[in-house]
This record gives structure tokens, sequence and C-alpha cells, in this order.
């Protein structure tokens, strides 16, 4: 923190889709002042240029990363694309914290990350000290961190509902479906066929069947939380809408527990917790419900399938899946109060 209270936040990928949810919610902190923007592409012009919706802001010119004046920072958010982050990083003054909002350092297993990523970790020593950053699952860790590892937005989604039914051996852990659902922005806004509207509109089609990445960043959530390794059935779909992510997990129950026990345990574990929210037994939440915010909502209904239960959990996958939990981390590295520049209830229609 600077004399004046003040904490330095730059921002690497700042003309991303991430980047540019950093930036709004950071114009309404108090307690921060964006002084560093990159994006190579747009190298030289001001941010308004980019992304009008924010040119009201007075910011900092877009620089490279190499002419990023880092040092300038207390804190630097990542949001450049995988697999280009590890080196970065690890690049950075070591008295700098940092939020990273990739995948690179989100799989405790260096060995993990090149079988499903495709390449050696750049980075295998800083690997060993980032803590992955589910705020309401990690917030001691994530407080006396220097380097946090966002979570992807399906693994958040996922993970908020399942971790405590898993903690609390009330679901078979080893039947567990996972169906996920993503609006478009959750494919970043470099231009690829299968985002264009064309492709997306007036349909839904699943990708990474059997094979999506974030498949073993949720594994080792719920591996963490069971004592023993799991795995899931996890496959996402695409919808034609800009923002949100709805998780329907099929669960098996163990002897004994129903769904309202279900309810129960995960409305326990986040009793208190500001952007968790659980639902009335039987009770569906929406994407629509939490659009623009960074509240997850989560509801539990009981199968028509005797010892079965349906978990749906939604966040937007922008804020509370990505740049929202960042700043929410953030808060909590910095010693802040976690909710503050967080609190803006959902948009709605």
């Amino acid at each position: 923190m600077t004399a004046s209270n003040e904490l330095r936040v730059g921002i690497l990928g700042a003309s991303g889709y991430t980047g540019a949810e950093l930036i709004r919610l950071l114009a309404q902190h108090p307690s921060t002042r964006v002084t560093m923007l990159t994006g190579d592409r747009a190298a030289g012009k001001p941010l308004g240029d980019v992304f009008p919706h924010l040119a009201y802001l007075d910011l900092p010119i877009l620089t490279k990363i190499e002419d990023a004046k880092v040092d300038e920072c207390d804190l630097i958010f990542c949001a450049l694309p995988h697999g280009t982050t590890q080196e970065v990083i690890a690049g950075l003054p070591k008295q700098v914290k940092v939020v990273d909002l990739s995948a690179d350092f989100r799989l405790h297993n260096v060995d993990t990350y090149a079988e499903w990523y495709g390449h050696a970790h750049q980075a295998p020593e800083l690997q060993k000290e980032a803590v992955y950053g589910i705020t309401e699952l990690a917030r001691e860790a994530v407080a006396k961190a220097r380097l946090v590892a966002n979570p992807g937005c399906y693994p958040t989604a996922a993970q908020l509902p399942l971790v405590p039914l898993v903690e609390a051996g009330l679901i078979d852990s080893d039947d567990i479906i996972i169906d996920a659902k993503s609006g478009v922005s959750g494919a970043g806004r470099a231009a690829k066929e299968g985002s264009l509207f064309t492709e997306v509109a007036e349909g839904i089609h699943a990708y990474g069947v059997a094979s999506h990445r974030h498949a073993p960043e949720i594994e080792q959530g719920l591996t963490a939380a069971a004592g023993r390794e799991i795995r899931v059935n996890f496959t996402p779909h695409l919808m034609p809408m800009s923002r949100g992510i709805l998780s329907t997990a099929y669960v098996k129950l163990e002897k004994g527990a129903s769904a309202a026990d279900l309810r129960d345990a995960i409305a326990k574990r986040y009793e208190g917790e500001p952007f968790v929210r659980v639902l009335p037994l039987g009770q569906v939440p929406a994407t629509r419900h939490v659009r623009g915010s960074n509240h997850t909502l989560i509801g539990v209904v009981a199968d028509r399938l005797k010892g079965r239960a349906i978990v749906i959990s939604v966040i937007d996958n922008l804020v509370k899946g990505a740049s929202g939990q960042a700043v929410q981390n953030m808060n909590v590295m910095a010693g802040l109060p976690e909710t503050t520049a967080l609190m803006q209830p959902p948009m709605f229609p």
C-alpha cells in the first residue's frame, strides 16, 4: 500500500473481457488506483478506444507488457491467455502480489498441467507457492498468499455446492455427473469461428466432451475435500447468451441422506457468506438472477429417482467466475473489506 493508503493496481491483458470487467469493478473501489494497463495489440491507445463503455474513466494508456511499469504496482491482475502467464509472473518483482486469472497456476501438479495443456510448466517453483483461490473455500490461505490462482468459471460453479457435500460424506463421490452451460464470453474476446454470431445463435452444443481442461481442476478440489482421488463426469455446453454459467450436478445420496440434508449442509457451510445464497429446497436458480454480480445461487432438488438428488448452481462467468472473484481475492490479500466494490445487485432484465 502507498503512503496515501491506496493500493496501486496493474492489469496485464486489459483489452480482454476479464480485463474490462476488472476495470468496471475497480472503478467503484475506494481503496485502489489503476496505475498500469497492458494490451499488446492496442498499445498506445486509451482504453476507451477498445472499450467505449469505459471511456469516461481516467485511466493510464495501454502499453506492451515489456514496457509496463510493474514496479509501480502493489498488486497485479494477470488476465493473459492460458500458457502465456507463467514466465511473465516469474519475471515480476517479488514484492508485487499477483492474482492470475489464467489457468497457468490452477493445477497443483505440474505433470497434470503438462498433460492437459500440452506443454511443460514454465515456473514449477512458483507453482509451489500458488494458492488456488475460491475465496469462500480458501480465505485464510488467500490472505497470506503472494500469488493466487483465480479459479475457472466452471470449476467455481461446480465446486461451491459440491465441496461441502463431499466433505460431509452425504453423496457418493464416485458418482457425480456435472452438466454445465456457459455464455459465449467464456471463450474470450479473440476472433474465433466458433464464437461467431451465426455459429452460436439459435442453438446449443456440447464441446470439450470428455476432454475439457476444467475437469482436472474440479477433480483437484473434490479430491482435496474427500481426502482421496475423485473423478467426475463433466460436460460443458455453449449457450447463445453473453454471460452466465449454469452447473447441474446429478448426485447419488449416501445411505440415510436426503435432498434436504444436502441443502442444509450447503447452507450451513456458507452461512454468513455475502456472495453465496442457498435457495429453499426445490427452488431452481437461473443465470439471469446473478447477471453482472458476484453472487452464487444454489438450489437442491430431490430427484424422482430414489436415492438421488440434483444440485444446481449459477454464477456470472465474468464476475464470480473471473474478475469479481479476482477482486474478492485482492481484497482478502490486501486486508480490505472483502465485499468492497462487489455488492452491486444483479442486472435484470
